[in-house]
Parts: structure tokens; sequence; C-alpha cells
């Protein structure tokens, strides 16, 4: 089984779609699969220092990257399109991932050309809190591509139920949809770094109780929100404190300093930049609250990452796998408002036994539902039944069927 992931950019600071694509294809190649990656060296700014004229073969995958050749914000690259076009006959199958970029109606355009099946991950861009962000130019871009490049795949790729729920019907999508859950490798989690090491490297989180968000900082992760919240909280209890750590592309970074200003605790707010490896690992280790009060969150790595590490985690119901923390009693869920967020991050400040609960459930869930070992089966089941052309309708949603 030869198959082809093609992505935007892989640079850090992209986030979790950056993350997990490469993880997919190595759990893949894991388990035999012939895997490539074809993506671009487009960087935060600037280029990635890498080759452009040869593979890059990192455990079993190979990498490819192509010179961004203008229109950053769409990721366009001639060489790409032209290494797309001569190589795409050549894979039993292309997954696709996310929409609105060159890269994806490129794909698609070859592979219907070259009648080679393809699968398309929306990575949430199907979201109805984004589809009316710039609702126009994405209902032309719709009408004259997109929905055709959806229409026309073999399956939908959906990480969440919820997403599933939000997106397939309200798009009329034609093609069928499967659910596979993301994963990650629990033994990156299994051993932290020593206690107050996070700490310690940031002195007035001393003492304190910490509320962490990490993640890649983007207003729709309700940022204004968390900042209400948290100044409803500090103003009632003098011991508390906020890491806010991850990438600034959007510059929100300033106007969160502003909402935080004027309810009166910036100086209660640590920002970090953003934090990988260990450094990642101690921010969890040493946090005492994993808080994410999204607009819209496709599946949340960052937070699947925090709950690996045994962390109770306070999240609002528009994060798309909220049903599942919920039904595992893995952390609290509110409503996406400032108030229901502050009450859930008050009700884990005075209950250390149910943060004891939930950090252990949420280390469960993990285990159970969130690893590639067990989700990556489900994913070469798809590319099997696709190639074999046994997917033609339905849903797929259980691991375990």
């Amino acid at each position: 089984m030869k198959i082809l992931h093609v992505i935007a950019a892989l640079y850090p600071e992209r986030g979790g779609p950056a993350k997990v694509g490469p993880e997919m294809c190595r759990a893949l190649a894991k388990k035999g699969v012939d895997v490539s990656i074809y993506t671009t060296n487009l960087n935060i700014s600037g280029t990635l220092d890498v080759p452009t004229d040869r593979a890059v073969v990192q455990d079993g995958v190979s990498v490819f990257y192509f010179p961004i050749s203008g229109l950053r914000q769409y990721g366009f690259s001639l060489p790409l399109a032209e290494a797309l076009r001569s190589s795409i006959p050549t894979f039993d199958l292309v997954h696709i991932h996310s929409l609105y970029m060159f890269h994806t109606s490129a794909s698609a355009h070859f592979c219907r050309k070259f009648k080679v099946p393809y699968i398309i991950r929306p990575h949430g861009t199907l979201d109805p809190y984004l589809r009316r962000k710039s609702r126009i130019k994405k209902g032309i871009y719709n009408l004259f591509l997109e929905k055709r490049n959806l229409d026309k795949a073999s399956a939908i790729h959906y990480t969440s139920e919820e997403e599933m729920i939000l997106a397939h019907r309200p798009m009329n999508i034609q093609s069928p949809c499967v659910v596979v859950p993301l994963g990650l490798n629990p033994e990156d989690y299994a051993k932290l770094p020593a206690p107050d090491s996070f700490r310690n490297r940031y002195p007035e989180c001393r003492g304190k109780f910490l509320y962490l968000f990490l993640g890649r900082l983007d207003f729709k992760k309700g940022l204004d929100l968390l900042s209400r919240a948290f100044g409803e909280l500090a103003r009632k209890h003098g011991d508390v404190h906020l890491v806010i750590a991850g990438p600034d592309e959007m510059g929100c970074i300033k106007q969160m300093r502003i909402w935080l200003a004027e309810e009166g605790i910036l100086d209660r707010v640590t920002f970090t930049g953003m934090l990988s490896g260990k450094d990642k690992l101690a921010a969890f280790n040493d946090a005492d609250v994993f808080v994410l009060s999204s607009y819209t969150e496709n599946f949340g790595v960052a937070l699947v990452e925090a709950m690996a590490c045994g962390m109770p985690v306070v999240i609002s119901d528009r994060v798309n796998i909220w049903r599942e923390i919920a039904d595992a009693e893995a952390g609290l869920v509110t409503k996406c408002n400032a108030d229901d967020v502050s009450r859930g991050m008050s009700q884990l400040l005075k209950d250390p036994d149910l943060r004891m609960k939930l950090g252990r459930n949420a280390k469960e869930l993990v285990a159970e539902r969130y690893t590639w070992d067990k989700n990556i089966d489900l994913m070469i089941d798809v590319y099997t039944k696709i190639i074999k052309g046994k997917l033609s309708t339905g849903i797929i949603t259980d691991i375990n069927k």
C-alpha cells in the first residue's frame, strides 16, 4: 500500500496539524505502509532550512519539501503542483490535509484526472463558526472549487463525531465520511521533568495555583473569554496565576494584554512564547489546571497532550471532543462564555479531590481512545476499503467495530 499525504506546511508554530500529520505517517510506516509527505518549505517567516531537491527521510517517512512560490497565505507552490501531477499516478491513495489552500485543489484535481482515490481531512475548517468568517469569499471558493473537491472525494476524514455533525450534512457533502480520532505516542509523556522545573524558570509562578493555556495563539481559541474568566477569578483569589504558552502569528498577545489590563490582572499572567520538548512537558507537569475556552476547536492536540500528562482540564462545549471528555468524567465542560469558564476554573481551584479524579480519568481516556497504536489500524482499514472499492457509503465511527 503506497500512500501520499499532502499538507501545506510543517513548521512547528503551525500547531497541531504540523505535529499530527508527520506522527500519523510515522505510525503508518511502523505498520509497513509505504508513506510519503508532500509539503512546502513555508515557515512562520521566510522559509524552512530544508533541502528542496530530495526527500528527507524521517522514521521511514519520505518528506518532500517544495519551494513556496508566492501567496504564502494559500501555500502556493508551482513545484509542488508539478510534483503532484507527475507522481500522483504512482500512489494507491492520497490523503489531503485542510481546505481553502492551494495544495488541496491541486491534489484533488490530479487525483481525479488520474483516477486515484483521495481523502480530505478538513481540519475543522467546515465548522459553522469558521464558515461565517469571510463568508462571501468562501462561498465563491466553494462554488467553483472546494465543493467539488469534497463531493468527489472517496471519503471525508473527521477526527471526532462532533466535527462530522457540524459539517457533513450542513454542507450537503456527497462523499462518505469516516471518523478516525487523532492520536499521540504515550511514551512521549510517560517520563515528565522534575517537579517545579517550570516554576523555577518563571519565579512569578512559585507558590501559585497555576492555570495553563498552551497552543497556537488564535482569537478563535476564546482568548477574550479566558481573559475575562481569569480576571473574575483573580480578583477573588490572590494566589492564582495564568500561563499563556504558544506562538503568536496573529498578534493576539497585544490585544490580550489590553484585555488583561482592563481586568486589572496583567501582572498575574506570564507569556512564555512557544514551548516544546521538555519545556512543554514541564509546563504540563507543574500547572494545576489546563484551560481551553475555544469558540471552535477541531480536536485539540495540546488538550490531549495535557490529559496524557494527567492534567485536569476545563474546556468549552465548542471543543469537538467535549462529549467524549464529559462521558469519561475526564474534565469539566462549560458553556462558551466567560462566566461559565470562570466557574469551572473556580470549582477546580477549590476541590483537589475532583482535580485528582479528573486527571486520572483524563489519562485513562487518552490511553483508551487517543493513541496512534489504537487509531492507526482504523485508518489503514479505511485506506484498504477505499483502494478495494468497498467504502462507498456509510460512516465509520468506532475503533472497536
